[in-house]
């Protein structure tokens, strides 16, 4: 727990800031949590549930000093894509179906964690969640469009519902889209006049008083209804244990695409106050929340990039703000959950639109058209994908994405024939002539680690470079440092039989690096080294060094044979 280091030797002047940043989160997350869990189709105090224990967990696991866990709109809108279908309707086997996928979801955080698969964080790409977000947010504002106006979509699918949306409009119920609008222009007022202030909380707080005092019941204005506070019961699941297994890939999908949004705010924040993160013991981190969130009764939590920003604006030093949060929003979720019962739908509605705004960069994505165009096409496909054929379907591929983006790059990766400059310098032969090719060598460099999938790639690479060039070439050193990673025999073999192509045409074939590695390999592949294989350098200067001399002595031999015939043929020349 590296919390309770940062715990135990607290500073007090610390806690006046910290006190402060706990209030202002705790002003954000309170009606962010209630919004959430009516997306995720659980009742109001779930949402606070989801808040209380994942957060203390959170403060002793995690690395980062600044970030706030809870409930997230993205990670709220998978679990109701999938959950929903199962539940067909029934809300305790829905309620029960979230609890199981949130402790699913921790078990694959906490697995991730013991194998030490924190490089996940960067395996969805930027591009790739840029799209994936710009979708989900598009998707959670069309879905709230029926709680501002008053309907209640029939259509299960984004396209369509917006193809409805006409007909729908104009059964619009009036007094639900005045509440609406009554909580626009509230939380904008208070935008306007105190931008520091929990604009969200006075909006939704400004409208259940409006429901109570006017008595907007009468009018069919829908609220969240009766909140049942106090503590959360734990109940084991009732249901076909057979449904887990549809459970298995979205919690898996779930569980990365949740880890690596928080690794994307918890590295920004750690950049920006001068302090690392482990990635590793964040998976065990977030793993160890959605537990205590499946606990006590929650659905699943991320990283909270909103709620991490308000405490590190209100100048949060620690993790001690997540632990007084939890405790404030634990004391109205067990004692002072019977005015919530008053807040309505639409201002919910509103709340969960302005989150999602937030989501939304579609300017970030076309810019991306102008600095990388395979970006903006990884980027326009996965936004797509999550708005035509659905959350998960769109995060699985952009899971598939990321890997096949990784797998083209390994193999076909790029490639280079390196020469030496006036300083000795080896690198790269380009345009620029700043480097010469040394004379009867050929040396080339693979910009991957050789696999059994891009072995054959990199034979006819090399094969095609070698042909290419037009003075004799009498060794081939390949550079082995980039490529020459771990032990495939598939690689060995194909080395042995470049071996065998080179030695036809009278060529030697060498490799220069990892020489100690290189040289336990052969031994288990039965590859010859030394004069009768391939001979192998320690690094790439000693195999340029040996080689240059052995081409200088073999030069020194073929002048001393020139001045030798000549001296000859001179002395002959004399005797006639």
């Amino acid at each position: 727990m590296p919390g309770l280091n940062i715990l135990f030797n607290y500073e007090k002047q610390w806690f006046a800031d910290d006190a402060k940043a706990a209030l202002s989160v705790t002003a954000v997350a309170l009606p962010v949590a209630i919004a959430y869990a009516q997306l995720t189709g659980v009742n109001a105090v779930v949402g606070l549930y989801s808040c209380v224990l994942p957060m203390i967990i959170y403060a002793l696991f995690g690395t980062s000093k600044q970030l706030i866990v809870g409930p997230d709109a993205a990670t709220c809108a998978v679990i109701a894509a999938v959950v929903t279908p199962l539940a067909a309707g029934d809300s305790v086997k829905h309620w029960q179906l979230v609890i199981t996928m949130t402790a699913m979801t921790g078990f694959w955080c906490v697995i991730a964690s013991r194998f030490k698969l924190g490089v996940l964080a960067d395996f969805l790409s930027k591009p790739i969640l840029m799209g994936l977000l710009n979708g989900v947010a598009i998707t959670i504002i069309v879905s709230q469009f029926s709680k501002i106006f008053g309907f209640t979509f029939d259509e299960k699918y984004l396209l369509e519902r917006l193809g409805g949306v006409p007909a729908y409009i104009s059964q619009a119920h009036v007094p639900t889209l005045l509440m609406a609008l009554f909580t626009v222009s509230v939380y904008f007022v208070m935008k306007r006049l105190k931008p520091t202030f929990p604009a969200s909380m006075f909006a939704i707080a400004l409208g259940a008083i409006s429901v109570w005092f006017f008595n907007l019941g009468q009018f069919d204005v829908k609220t969240i209804g009766i909140v049942d506070g106090g503590l959360p019961l734990f109940q084991a699941p009732e249901f076909n244990v057979g449904i887990i297994r549809e459970l298995v890939m979205p919690a898996l999908n779930l569980a990365i695409v949740s880890f690596v949004s928080m690794m994307l705010t918890a590295r920004s924040f750690a950049a920006k106050n001068s302090y690392d993160i482990d990635a590793d013991k964040e998976f065990m981190a977030l793993g160890m929340a959605n537990f205590a969130s499946a606990l006590s009764q929650g659905f699943a939590v991320s990283g909270a990039d909103s709620r991490t920003a308000v405490n590190d604006a209100n100048g949060g030093k620690t993790q001690l703000v997540s632990i007084m949060a939890a405790i404030i929003i634990a004391i109205i979720a067990i004692f002072l959950t019977a005015p919530l019962e008053y807040i309505p739908s639409a201002a919910l509605g509103v709340v969960l639109i302005i989150a999602s705004v937030h989501l939304l960069d579609l300017k970030a994505v076309w810019r991306l058209r102008l600095k990388d165009r395979q970006a903006f096409y990884l980027t326009l496909v996965t936004l797509l994908a999550v708005l035509f054929i659905g959350v998960i379907p769109g995060i699985t591929l952009a899971v598939l994405l990321g890997l096949f983006q990784f797998i083209r790059t390994v193999m076909r990766p790029t490639d280079n024939i390196l020469g030496v400059d006036i300083n000795g310098t080896v690198r790269s032969l380009d345009t620029s002539d700043k480097a010469k090719a040394v004379d009867g060598i050929f040396i080339y460099r693979f910009n991957s680690p050789l696999t059994y999938f891009n072995s054959s790639f990199f034979k006819r690479r090399l094969l095609e470079q070698y042909a290419r060039q037009k003075e004799d070439i009498d060794c081939v050193i390949i550079d082995a440092v980039p490529c020459f990673t771990h032990l495939d025999l598939s690689v060995m073999a194909m080395l042995a039989d470049l071996d065998i192509i080179f030695r036809k045409r009278g060529v030697r074939l060498e490799i220069a690096g990892r020489k100690r590695q290189l040289l336990a390999w052969f031994a288990k592949a039965e590859i010859k080294s030394g004069i009768e294989g391939i001979y192998v350098h320690s690094d790439l200067y000693l195999a340029l060094r040996k080689n240059q001399r052995q081409h200088n002595a073999a030069q020194k031999e073929l002048s001393d044979e020139t001045t030798n015939e000549q001296e000859y043929t001179n002395e002959a020349i004399i005797a006639l």
